[in-house]
């Protein structure tokens, strides 16, 4: 079984091309026009062991949320596509991921129930040209697109790059181990559907 996605997402804010292969090795190409953000897609990708080719041409110049959101939403989405029925799956992933003195921890479940709780504590108005109010959208973006329960806190850290790049860290790896295969062809959930 292949699972991969290909979207295409244009409204009058971005016109987004992305390709997600849940069975990759990490590799991404990330080019959204907002470079904190590729950082935490980059991130995201290595650590949950996806392929991503993500393009977005984004109206930066309004501001930064329009190209957060919609990328977000697109590799929601992708997810979502990939995933199927859902069948064979782990669907449940935690993990903590340490970036020096920042800790995050992330619990996902691929329950089919869309539902997010960003809790990052980023004090800064933005990382690099990315809004920091935007770190948390995305992650809730990306939670409604793939139809996830997403929990993301950042437990410790003074500096925040560190604190949204440990976020990110954790979200892949709790991702990673949830769409692991669990070595059968049913869905993981006594109601048969996810």
């Amino acid at each position: 079984m292949t699972r991969k996605a290909e979207i295409k997402r244009k409204t009058n804010e971005t016109d987004i091309d992305l390709k997600l292969d849940l069975d990759g090795s990490g590799r991404s190409e990330v080019s959204t026009g907002v470079g904190f953000l590729d950082h935490l897609f980059t991130s995201l990708a290595r650590h949950a062991r996806f392929d991503l080719a993500l393009s977005c041409r984004g109206d930066t110049e309004v501001d930064d949320h329009h190209t957060a959101e919609d990328c977000a939403i697109a590799f929601g989405e992708a997810l979502d596509e990939a995933l199927g029925e859902r069948r064979g799956i782990a669907r449940f992933g935690w993990a903590y991921a340490p970036l020096d003195e920042a800790l995050a921890r992330a619990s996902v479940d691929l329950s089919g129930r869309p539902f997010a709780a960003p809790f990052l504590g980023l004090a800064s108005d933005r990382l690099g040209e990315l809004s920091s109010e935007n770190v948390e959208h995305a992650i809730a973006s990306l939670a409604m697109a793939s139809r996830a329960t997403v929990h993301v806190d950042v437990i410790r850290g003074a500096n925040d790059h560190h604190r949204a790049e440990a976020a990110f860290k954790a979200l892949a790896l709790a991702f990673r181990q949830a769409v692991a295969s669990d070595g059968s062809q049913d869905v993981p959930s006594t109601k048969g559907v996810l």
